[in-house]
């Protein structure tokens, strides 16, 4: 029995992915940057098992959910494709994203399997192949194959993949404000707002328009106009999704809230930019010697918590072959 054991962290977006061009293949209406973080892993163990008649799933000691139990099977189809086999496998996963923070787990869970069951699986792939192969599984989850700030280029299949950037640093306060599922799903949201909102293919060209801007503030090392974009693309991404019908409304009023206090903190002097993702709760970017601070000023409006630039996907233990990483 083949198996390999891998790491992966989440992922925040600074220029947003929403909608796909390809929901088979998972390839995006236009391409996005995120910041891989330094908390909240998710470990994955792959065994490979020639005997299974089917695949098992197991998120942190318990049987996997049907649908998540169903996307794991799919992704192991794909990479069984690629390695040419059929053997099912054994996947154990361990997250330790809290449920309540607003973090999309399936991209440290998908970037992690990724990983892993390429190595269970005899493959060598480099960093972009592994992160097309995340792609597969879930559009995030091609970022968190890679270190730090990343893009993710949209394209076609050989060519959306995330990539390593160099930029200003950073770091991210995690607000928590609301601690409710929400309604509607990132996934049931992306499609709904494609299909229906008049404004979506303006939402398309501006995002790509704005990554292009945002890549450029990498590039000059410019946190102020990193910031800045983060910020309005973030506002546009959930007036997009207001839009769609029936509307979606994920920000709440303590949403808005925190918003206003970090628009209050940047006119008395402590630059940082807020961000949301599908959700209520607030990410703040802030410079390295600032965000203490900033986490403190926002602690009244809910948990907050300063997380860094973190590691790209790894092999942390390989029973097949030598231990590789698959960062930056």
């Amino acid at each position: 029995m083949s198996e390999a054991t891998a790491r992966a962290f989440p992922n925040i977006a600074l220029v947003k992915y929403w909608g796909k061009r390809d929901a088979r293949l998972i390839l995006p209406a236009a391409g996005s940057l995120s910041l891989t973080l330094d908390a909240f892993p998710t470990t994955t163990t792959v065994r490979l098992d020639p005997d299974a008649a089917t695949d098992s799933f197991t998120l942190n000691g318990a049987p996997g959910a049907e649908v998540p139990t169903q996307r794991v099977t799919r992704f192991l189809d794909v990479v069984r494709e690629l390695a040419g086999s059929t053997s099912h496998a054994r996947v154990d996963s361990l997250s330790e994203i809290p449920t309540d923070a607003g973090l999309a787990s399936s991209a440290a869970g998908f970037a992690a399997l990724a990983v892993a069951a390429s190595a269970a699986y005899g493959l060598d792939l480099d960093a972009s192949a592994l992160s097309r192969l995340a792609r597969r599984g879930s559009g995030s989850a091609a970022r968190s194959i890679v270190a730090g700030l990343a893009v993710w280029h949209a394209g076609d299949d050989a060519q959306s993949y995330a990539e390593g950037v160099d930029g200003p640093e950073l770091r991210m306060v995690i607000l928590t404000l609301d601690r409710s599922a929400k309604r509607v799903s990132s996934r049931e949201a992306m499609v709904r707002t494609a299909a229906t909102s008049p404004f979506y293919t303006g939402w398309v060209t501006s995002t790509a328009s704005t990554l292009e801007e945002a890549l450029a503030a990498c590039r000059a090392g410019d946190f102020t106009a990193l910031g800045l974009l983060t910020e309005l693309h973030a506002l546009r991404m959930h007036a997009l999704i207001q839009s769609a019908d029936p509307p979606i409304r994920y920000l709440k009023p303590a949403s808005i809230a925190a918003f206003d206090r970090v628009e209050e903190l940047r006119a008395a002097g402590l630059e940082c930019y807020a961000t949301a993702d599908a959700g209520p709760n607030v990410v703040v970017i802030a410079k390295p010697d600032d965000a203490a601070q900033v986490a403190d000023e926002l602690a009244v409006l809910g948990e907050a918590r300063v997380v860094g630039p973190g590691p790209g996907a790894t092999l942390i233990a390989d029973a097949v072959g030598p231990t590789r990483g698959a960062a930056g």
